[in-house]
């Protein structure tokens, strides 16, 4: 059986798939002090609902939010950087864009390494000479000077350390030495690419946050051994597992480890539906993320940033706001309904929750609509309690002189034009039509919402999986070992030559090949090229083959679709190689559950409410469909295409 276990910010969700395609599903309320007892909790649970034992579990794969959360929190180990002499400033620096142009007082992240502990290394490599060796004496010097103020953990980034890592190899070699418990990150051994900016902010990101997660996966690790299960494999941002060694050295590659679970189970069930194009929504309890699914492929970037950070990492092309169930509405000083991007979390949760919470929020809102059926509970074993929700809610009424079931359908309108926004950012700021899509909602939250939001889209068919509330931990049980690496070769017009590409690619990819634990079964090669002159690359795939003259027109093509003209007499530069590898993916099929409710073929039609296992379908008037073969509900549009504003009549049953 395959196991998939993902910890979100409210819910902690456990999948179990068998070889008979059944899937069960168990969810409980994340532990945010321990994280590993929620994650136990889980799987408790799931084994029990499927009749079995840890040792029918054949693999264990497993998505976090530790180093998100720790990074918005500001959790991070103390942390020392080596730079090069004359660049050791380079964080406080930056870059000199500012995130919004009319906040001239919006200052910058602080840098996550005061600056009493950023250290000069003596020496200076250019990206084709070396300009100044790096003394071995004056290393050790450096390094004892470093270890007397006692880091944590520390980053080395040096200058073009990308094209000679001897400098950054070697004060590596005594920092293990003179600090072996410190945690130590090599930009040239997690980066490898040019920009000294982005690959320092991300090598001590690396440094920064890697203890805490090496802590947590080491309970992890203990408590999986104690309870005879397989080691788990951890969930990278790049949609790929990774071991758990790698994982706890890098934690920056784990930063979107949960929402990169949720692509990958929208990938595989989209497929199982014939749906090539596919505009996805996970709507959590804290958070909703979206991502855009285009002709079976999930767009991909290497440069993101995360709280203000840039991250120079493989990831999934995700973007994320605030808006979850557990989103609390609140009035501002204009007097203005808003919603998030505080949210009410596990504890206490959402009002209704009877824990305490008092705080309103859209699943109370969702609650006082009708959306959710007070006489069944959550998953989870929640029962609802509608009398704190709407008590909630009517004292956000009153600071809005309105009516307390106005404030409950503000309050949803308000967070979905939030998760609107999101949609509309990875597809028509981009050039996209989302018409041509069709929306799947997954998350705990997300089918409450999808209807509406595809009517505001005018998109008229929305897939909403069975397993939707548990859709991130399915698709960490369908997930394959992924390792990537980069290069920045700049090379120049002259030097794309057969030969020089081929010694670049095959020495990428035998290294690869290495690191990845297994067999490989994809290869993917990207180069980012650009004209002379340009400061900014794009990324075309030439996989299969070395044809300079290929690259340099599917590059010509590309710059045409993008910016709308090509220069063909223009030199082109190579600037970097990007390899990713895939081992075997496990065979994992999934079948609809037979003879309940929503068994395949069942016909649904609104406004109605279905009370799926671990979320809840709204579907409004106007909307009808039926249950596949693989239990996603297939819903299309049959109305007259007007917004809906997503409420049941109160005497609806």
């Amino acid at each position: 059986m395959l196991l998939g276990v993902d910890v979100g910010g409210t819910f902690t969700d456990a999948v179990l798939v068998g070889r008979d395609a059944a899937v069960h599903t168990a969810k409980v309320a994340t532990t945010p002090e321990r994280q590993e007892r929620g994650v136990f909790e889980a799987i408790d649970l799931v084994l029990e609902r499927a009749s079995a034992g840890a040792a029918d579990v054949e693999r264990f794969a497993h998505g976090m939010t530790v180093t998100t959360n720790a990074l918005l929190e500001g959790r991070t180990a103390r942390t020392a950087l080596i730079a090069t002499d004359g660049f050791t400033d380079v964080l406080e620096l930056g870059r000199q864009a500012r995130p919004h142009l009319y906040r001239l007082c919006d200052a910058q992240p602080v840098p996550l390494v005061p600056a009493e502990l950023r250290f000069a290394a003596p020496e200076r490599i250019a990206p084709e000479q070396t300009l100044r060796e790096l003394d071995p004496a004056a290393a050790r010097t450096l390094v004892e000077a470093l270890a007397a103020a006692a880091p944590e953990a520390v980053a080395v980034a040096l200058l073009h350390s990308y094209a000679d890592p001897r400098h950054e190899q070697l004060l590596g070699e005594l920092i293990s030495e003179l600090l072996p418990d410190a945690q130590l990150s090599l930009s040239s051994d997690l980066v490898g690419t040019f920009r000294e900016y982005e690959r320092t902010a991300t090598t001590v990101l690396d440094a920064a946050l890697s203890p805490l997660l090496a802590s947590y996966l080491q309970r992890l690790a203990d408590d999986t051994s104690a309870a005879a299960l397989v080691e788990p494999q951890i969930m990278q941002s790049s949609g790929g597992l990774t071991d758990i060694a790698r994982a706890s050295a890098h934690a920056a590659l784990t930063v979107l480890s949960g929402p990169a679970g949720g692509v990958g189970g929208a990938l595989l069930l989209a497929e199982l539906a014939g749906a090539r194009d596919v505009l996805c929504f996970d709507m959590g309890g804290t958070s909703c993320d979206v991502c855009l699914i285009d002709a079976g492929e999930v767009a991909e970037t290497a440069e993101r940033t995360i709280a203000g950070r840039p991250l120079a990492l493989p990831a999934l092309d995700i973007h994320t706001v605030g808006a979850g169930g557990g989103s609390i509405a609140w009035r501002d000083s204009g007097g203005a309904l808003r919603v998030g991007p505080a949210s009410a979390g596990a504890e206490p949760g959402p009002a209704c929750y009877g824990r305490g919470g008092t705080s309103p929020t859209v699943t109370d809102a969702n609650m006082l609509l009708g959306r959710l059926p007070e006489d069944s509970p959550l998953a989870g074993g929640l029962q609802l309690d509608r009398e704190p929700a709407e008590r909630a809610i009517a004292e956000l009424a009153e600071k809005l002189e309105i009516d307390t079931r106005a404030c409950a359908e503000g309050i949803v309108r308000v967070a979905e034009s939030e998760m609107l926004g999101a949609l509309r950012l990875v597809t028509v700021e981009r050039g996209i039509d989302p018409r041509d899509f069709a929306l799947m909602s997954f998350g705990g939250a997300g089918p409450l919402h999808a209807c509406a939001m595809a009517r505001e889209l005018g998109i008229s068919r929305v897939l909403c999986p069975r397993a939707s509330g548990v859709l991130c931990a399915l698709g960490l049980a369908a997930a394959a070992p992924r390792h990537d690496l980069s290069r920045t070769v700049l090379l120049r017009d002259d030097e794309l030559s057969a030969e020089h590409l081929r010694a670049v690619r095959d020495a990428l990819v035998a290294e690869a090949d290495a690191a990845l634990a297994g067999e490989r079964a994809r290869l993917r090669v990207a180069y980012e090229l650009r004209y002379s002159g340009q400061s900014f690359e794009l990324s075309v795939e030439q996989s299969e083959s070395v044809d300079p003259d290929a690259l340099r027109e599917r590059f010509a093509a590309t710059h045409e679709q993008r910016y709308g003209y090509r220069e063909d007499d223009a030199n082109v530069e190579l600037v970097t190689v990007r390899v990713s590898i895939w081992g075997a993916a496990p065979e994992l099929a999934v079948r609809g559950e037979r003879g309940d409710a929503f068994a395949p073929g069942t016909r649904v039609a609104g406004p109605t409410v279905c009370a799926l296992p671990d979320s809840t379908l709204f579907v409004p008037d106007g909307w009808s469909g039926e249950v596949d073969e693989c239990g996603t509900f297939v819903l299309r549009d049959v109305g007259d295409n007007t917004p809906c504003n997503g409420v049941i009549a109160e005497d609806h049953e």
